[in-house]
């Protein structure tokens, strides 16, 4: 997405605003999507002892099924733009006494990740929402090890069949919902940066798909 302005200020202050009134608003999504997110992490093939990066991390939805998979001796970031999201999700954090989740904010078009520090990360329904996509894609790249893997849950219009007449009303409660980029196509993005990118699962006619895809072994 090109931004109307010199570095995508007015895009990320609203997405900002957007995602600061659904932080409080989070608990009938985080139930329904249980399922897919389990899914999404378990694509990320995530082992006992890694380092796991969950962007767009939201209130914190997805840090209890990390933590299990990472174990006691491994460790779960959270990246975030929105304050309500932020302070949402270091309250789960402190609420639970987890000591090996950190919750960052941060724009994740910028993220201040150390390069390859990552041995996985997940992405739930946090890509399509960012007003550039790309540069979240190329940050998320560069902070992940040799042969880690990035799982993503995503949202797009109807993408074939006779139920594509409802995409006019899809995309509007895509914008509405979550200030979803038009501009730009997370799963093209992921297979451009990454090299390839491979769809594991459809929900939905379509609209919600989980996929993987990793960074090259040296």
């Amino acid at each position: 997405m090109q931004p109307h302005d010199g570095d995508g200020r007015a895009e990320r202050a609203r997405s900002r605003r957007r995602w600061n009134f659904w932080s409080s608003r989070w608990g009938l999504v985080e139930r329904d999507s249980a399922g897919i997110r389990r899914e999404t992490v378990e694509a990320a093939a995530i082992e006992r002892g890694d380092v796991v990066l969950d962007i767009g991390c939201g209130p914190g939805v997805n840090f209890e099924m990390l933590r299990e998979s990472v174990g006691p001796d491994g460790h779960v970031v959270g990246l975030d733009l929105s304050d309500g999201m932020v302070e949402r999700a270091r309250e789960r954090v402190r609420e639970r006494g987890w000591t090996n989740v950190e919750v960052v904010q941060a724009d994740a078009t910028h993220p201040p990740l150390r390069t390859e520090r990552f041995d996985a990360a997940v992405a739930t329904t946090a890509l399509v929402a960012m007003p550039d996509i790309a540069a979240a894609v190329r940050g998320v790249h560069d902070a992940l090890r040799p042969g880690a893997r990035f799982a993503v849950y995503e949202l797009r219009p109807v993408p074939r069949g006779p139920a594509r007449v409802l995409n006019p009303l899809v995309r509007r409660f895509f914008r509405l919902f979550g200030n979803w980029n038009e501009e730009e196509r997370a799963l093209d993005v992921l297979a451009e940066v990454f090299g390839a990118v491979e769809l594991l699962d459809e929900y939905a006619l379509g609209t919600n798909v989980v996929a993987v895809t990793g960074k090259a072994t040296e």
